[in-house]
C-alpha cells in the first residue's frame, strides 16, 4: 500500500557528477544486475550548453562551485505501489513542477529495487536539483557558479535560493503528501498518505529502525517472520496511517520478537474477524455504489425532464411569434384552423413533446412556403393587371391625340 517518505539531502563540492550518474545509472553503474532498477529518468530547465547533456551540468557545478558551497539539492521519496509506472512518473513530474518550478535545474529517476524483506517493488524517485535560480542571463558554465551580483546581475554567477529552513522543508513534505493523495485520488485508489510523524497523527507505537539489505540478510526465518507479522498487524491496525522509509526495511527486532508470542490471540482474533469486516465494508461499499446509482439516475430524470420542459417552452413560444408575424397573411385564418386540426391530431395519436414539435414545425414551414407562393401569384397578377391598364390608358392617349389632329 501507498507509504509516505520524504527526505531531502544536499550534495557537497566533488559530489554532484558522480552523484547524478548513480540515480540515472550510468557510467559505473551500466551494466551491473545490482542496479537495475532504472524505470524512468529525466532532466530539465538546463542551461543552453548542457541542455542535452545533463551530465556536463554537473560537471560543471563539481568544478566552478565554490569549495564550501552545495552543488545539489536532493529530495527522496517513496512512490505508490498502487500506480503504474506511466501514472507514477506524471506524479513526478507534477511534484516538480509545483516544488522546483522553471528556474532550477534538475534531474530526477524512479527505481524500483526489491524490498529485501517483504520481496515487492519499492518504488521510489531522486530528484537532484541545482539552488542556483535562472533569471533569463546567458553565463557560461564558470560564470553560472560565481557569486551572484545583486547590482550588476549579468557580470555575477546565477542567485542562489537555499531551501534549507525547517519552514521550507515541512513545507515540501506537505506539499509530497498533497501531491501524492491527488494522483491517488484521481486513479481510484483509496489509499492516503500523511506527512506528520507517527506521535503528531495519535498514533502509540515506535518507528521501525533501519536495518538495511545487509542486515536482513543476517537474520533468521524465525525473525523474518516475527517482523513481517508484526507490520501485518499494525498495518491492519492503522490502515495505511504508517509512516515507513522507502529504504528501511526493518523493525524493531527485539521488540517484535518479545512481543510475537503475546500477540498470538490479537492476531487470531483480527484473522477471524478480517471476513466479517470484509463483508460489511463490501455491503457498504455495494450500498453507497447502489445510493450513487440512484442519485445520478434521478440527476439525469431531472435534467431530462428540465430539458422537456424547456424544449416545449421554446416551441411555444416559437408559435406564438409564428402565430403573429402571419395574422396579416391573406388566407391565414383558414390555414390557422388547419393548423390546429393537425396538432390535435398529434395530440390524439400521442406524440411526445418532441415528436409533436417536429411535425408542427414542419407544419409551419409549409404554410410559410404556401403563403409566400401565393403572395408571389398574387404580386404577378397584379403587376400583369397593372401593365394592362398602362396599355389602355396609352391607347386610350394615343386615340384622343389622333382625334384632334383630324379635327384641325
Amino acid at each position: 500500500m501507498a507509504s509516505y517518505h520524504c527526505s531531502v539531502k544536499v550534495g557537497g563540492k566533488g559530489h554532484a557528477s558522480a552523484h547524478a550518474e548513480y540515480i540515472a545509472r550510468e557510467g559505473k553503474y551500466v551494466g551491473c544486475a545490482r542496479y537495475e532498477d532504472l524505470e524512468a529518468t529525466h532532466y530539465g530547465n538546463m542551461p543552453a550548453w548542457a541542455e542535452h547533456n545533463p551530465s556536463h551540468f554537473w560537471q560543471a557545478a563539481d568544478e566552478h562551485e565554490r569549495a564550501n558551497g552545495a552543488t545539489y539539492r536532493e529530495i527522496e521519496i517513496a512512490l505508490p505501489r498502487e500506480l503504474i509506472p506511466e501514472q507514477r512518473r506524471e506524479l513526478v513530474d507534477d511534484f516538480i513542477k509545483k516544488e522546483i518550478g522553471e528556474n532550477h535545474a534538475y534531474q530526477w529517476a524512479i527505481h524500483t529495487p526489491k524490498a529485501a524483506l517483504e520481496k515487492g517493488e519499492q518504488p521510489h524517485a531522486h530528484i537532484m536539483y541545482s539552488e542556483r535560480t535562472q533569471d533569463g542571463i546567458a553565463r557560461d558554465p564558470e560564470q553560472y557558479f560565481k557569486r551572484y551580483n545583486a547590482k550588476a546581475p549579468e557580470r555575477g554567477g546565477c542567485r542562489k535560493d537555499s531551501a534549507g529552513t525547517e519552514e521550507r522543508l515541512q513545507a515540501t513534505r506537505q506539499r509530497w503528501a498533497d501531491v501524492q493523495n491527488q494522483h491517488l485520488d484521481r486513479y481510484g485508489h483509496d489509499a492516503r498518505v500523511d506527512h506528520r510523524s507517527l506521535k503528531q497523527q495519535g498514533i502509540e507505537r515506535e518507528p521501525e529502525h533501519h536495518l538495511g539489505g545487509v542486515g536482513v540478510r543476517k537474520l533468521n526465518s524465525e525473525a523474518v517472520t516475527a517482523i513481517l507479522e508484526r507490520r501485518a498487524a499494525e498495518g491492519e491496525q492503522e490502515r495505511s496511517q504508517q509512516e515507513v522509509s522507502i529504504i528501511d526495511l526493518s523493525g524493531d527486532l527485539e521488540k517484535a520478537i518479545n512481543e510475537r508470542d503475546n500477540r498470538q490471540e490479537l492476531q487470531q482474533i483480527v484473522a477471524a474477524g478480517k471476513d466479517d469486516f470484509r463483508a460489511l465494508f463490501t455491503q457498504h461499499k455495494r450500498a453507497e455504489q447502489e445510493k450513487k446509482r440512484k442519485e445520478e439516475a434521478e440527476a439525469a430524470k431531472f435534467k431530462a425532464e428540465l430539458e422537456r420542459q424547456q424544449r416545449i417552452a421554446h416551441e411555444k413560444a416559437e408559435e406564438q411569434r409564428w402565430k403573429k408575424l402571419r395574422a396579416e397573411s391573406p388566407g391565414f385564418t383558414e390555414k390557422l384552423a388547419a393548423y390546429e386540426a393537425i396538432k390535435e391530431k398529434a395530440a390524439k395519436d400521442g406524440l411526445t413533446p418532441e415528436q409533436s414539435a417536429g411535425v408542427m414545425t414542419r407544419v409551419r414551414d409549409n404554410i410559410d412556403k404556401s403563403i409566400e407562393q401565393e403572395a408571389a401569384e398574387a404580386r404577378r397578377v397584379q403587376e400583369e393587371k397593372q401593365q394592362q391598364e398602362r396599355a389602355l390608358q396609352r391607347r386610350i392617349e394615343r386615340d384622343l391625340d389622333n382625334d384632334m389632329g383630324m379635327s384641325r
